[in-house]
């Protein structure tokens, strides 16, 4: 049983709280959340054969790649009825020999994470958080977007009988396919006057003064999800872990979730070696590029945040210090790329066979500024493997 509780990320307050509470902050100092575990008697090596098990069973939680690893999630036995899944996750690791050569590595690997259901990776937190949103009894659920988050909630919601979603978009900034996909699955979209960071501050206001239940990357339950990207990866490379883990920064849910997926593995035995998280973001979208290379403790925000890669152009990233934990665990970095190496990069990334969008090719944009030796404080081997 691993009896989880909110936990407040601040060292100087750490106060807990149940779970079965509606909370995106800390009650007590606003800081951001997590959700901490007590494990007990958890044996790493007994569930990684249980993991592997699972990939052969009918059972629809066993197909799902994140419901697979539910020892390492928030939910008890008996939560069963509350979960959505759609078979999210297992998308599969593809070697990319074109674009390995163009950074100049020797190999170089990607985690196709858009051969989920909505053809997302938002996808893998939805399920846990839209899951979350039912157990509590929400009925409405919410978010601010650029396109994949809408999408994803959208689409988990309409597997459901007994929750709405409502979208709030920043006015003309939001991918058209996304939404298209986003009215398709039924949700009520509502275009905000703003940016990205003016719709994020609209909906958390909301949820804190309504009912609607917020499902960005502030709400913990959608990291949870996100997490269990690191341990399918692990899991699928039968836990030979890579040297460096290279991801987007946008609203940087995603690098916070696999640092805390990276803590929690490493604490509970089932990897030794940490590899190191790499976040690459946007030079016209940057703030956590700026803030570490000022040694700021305090975000440095970017006004009218801009790049053709949308799914990233965003100023004030709401999980920026889970970031900032998770690059100093791994002894990690951030970066930035300006629009023409994006643009290079996805270039390069169509030849391997893969298609992403923009904001995905900064990973091979900022590896290959990195090892060309753009940044003295941060070497890497030609030898690795990312």
């Amino acid at each position: 049983m691993n009896r989880p509780r909110f936990r407040c990320i601040s060292d100087t307050c750490g106060k807990e709280f149940s779970i079965d509470e509606k909370l995106f902050r800390c009650s007590a100092c606003s800081d951001l959340l997590d959700i901490a575990y007590a494990f007990d008697d958890l044996d790493p090596g007994d569930l990684r054969r249980v993991f592997r098990s699972r990939r052969g069973s009918v059972e629809p939680l066993d197909g799902s790649g994140v419901w697979r690893y539910r020892e390492l999630l928030p939910f008890a036995s008996g939560d069963e009825r509350w979960i959505v899944t759609m078979g999210e996750g297992n998308n599969p690791v593809v070697d990319a020999r074109q674009s390995a050569r163009y950074v100049g590595l020797k190999n170089l690997r990607v985690k196709h994470l858009g051969w989920n259901p909505s053809g997302s990776f938002k996808d893998y937190g939805m399920t846990v958080a839209i899951s979350q949103a039912r157990k509590l009894g929400s009925r409405v659920v919410c978010c601010a977007s650029t396109g994949n988050t809408s999408a994803s909630m959208a689409a988990y919601c309409a597997r459901t009988e007994d929750v709405r979603a409502v979208v709030f978009i920043p006015e003309g900034q939001i991918a058209y396919g996304k939404l298209s996909q986003t009215l398709d699955y039924g949700a009520q979209t509502i275009q905000v006057r703003g940016d990205f960071d003016a719709a994020m501050e609209l909906v958390q206001d909301l949820s804190n003064t309504t009912d609607l239940y917020l499902m960005n990357s502030i709400n913990p339950f959608r990291l949870e999800g996100q997490k269990t990207v690191m341990i399918d990866l692990f899991d699928q490379l039968d836990w030979k872990v890579p040297d460096r883990i290279v991801v987007p920064g946008g609203n940087l849910g995603n690098s916070s979730s696999y640092g805390k997926a990276l803590m929690e593995l490493k604490r509970l035995g089932f990897i030794e070696k940490v590899p190191r998280l790499t976040v690459i973001q946007a030079s016209g979208a940057n703030p956590l590029y700026r803030t570490l290379v000022s040694s700021s403790r305090e975000l440095v925000p970017v006004d009218n945040a801009w790049t053709l890669a949308s799914a990233i152009k965003i100023g004030r990233p709401i999980s920026w210090k889970k970031a900032v934990r998770a690059l100093n665990f791994s002894d990690g970095w951030c970066d930035e790329v300006s629009e023409q190496e994006i643009a290079d990069a996805k270039a390069i990334l169509g030849r391997d066979g893969i298609g992403c969008e923009p904001a995905s090719a900064t990973t091979v944009a900022g590896l290959k500024k990195l090892i060309e030796g753009d940044r003295k404080n941060v070497r890497i081997d030609a030898e690795e493997d990312v």
